[in-house]
């Protein structure tokens, strides 16, 4: 006798979704850039360089002091931690729900639309939330800032939709099936 399905429908249970280890992989890898490009390679702002006019109360921290830049860089390994949580998070929980079929997973549309989702996500909540509310740092500060803060939140307003057109094309996936892989040519 030949068992029809995959295990998780013959048993009644739900396949497991790919969109919280893409959102979470798309939050980390976004403030990774983020971190990585803006706060240390071009030194545009750090974590605490705009509490000189906050929102919030926070102590200023000059990032041309050393105890200033210190503090700040402190503050940006404390993001940086976040992200890497948020990273190690995404791929423990994509692994476990992927470990029979990984090339099918790598080169999902669906997967590759959450990621960029989940960028999208950290642009918008980290550029209202720090950028906006806040006010503890800005993109890149001088008279202009405000145009780059709102051209972050731009950048993630296309990663979100961006990441949703990518995701909709995609074939819905779901790791427990055998369907063969989207770019395989092949039809079920």
């Amino acid at each position: 006798m030949t068992a029809t399905g995959t295990p998780s429908t013959r048993s009644g249970i739900a396949p497991r979704s790919i969109r919280l280890p893409g959102i979470l992989l798309g939050v980390g890898l976004g403030g990774f850039v983020d971190g990585i490009l803006l706060h240390q390679l071009l030194q545009w702002h750090h974590m605490l360089t705009g509490t000189n006019d906050d929102r919030i109360g926070v102590r200023y921290y000059s990032p041309n002091t050393v105890s200033g830049l210190e503090m700040n860089t402190v503050w940006d390994g404390v993001f940086h931690a976040i992200c890497w949580v948020a990273v190690l998070l995404g791929l423990g929980i994509l692994y476990s729900r992927v470990t029979h079929d990984r090339r099918r997973v790598w080169t999902s549309r669906v997967l590759w639309g959450w990621v960029l989702a989940g960028w999208g996500l950290f642009n918008i909540v980290e550029g209202l939330l720090d950028h906006q509310i806040l006010g503890i740092h800005h993109v890149h500060d001088g008279p202009h800032r405000i145009w780059w803060d709102m051209g972050f939140l731009l950048l993630g307003a296309i990663l979100l939709v961006v990441g949703h057109l990518v995701r909709r094309g995609g074939r819905p996936f779901a790791p427990d099936s055998h369907e063969p892989p989207e770019n395989s040519g092949r039809r079920v």
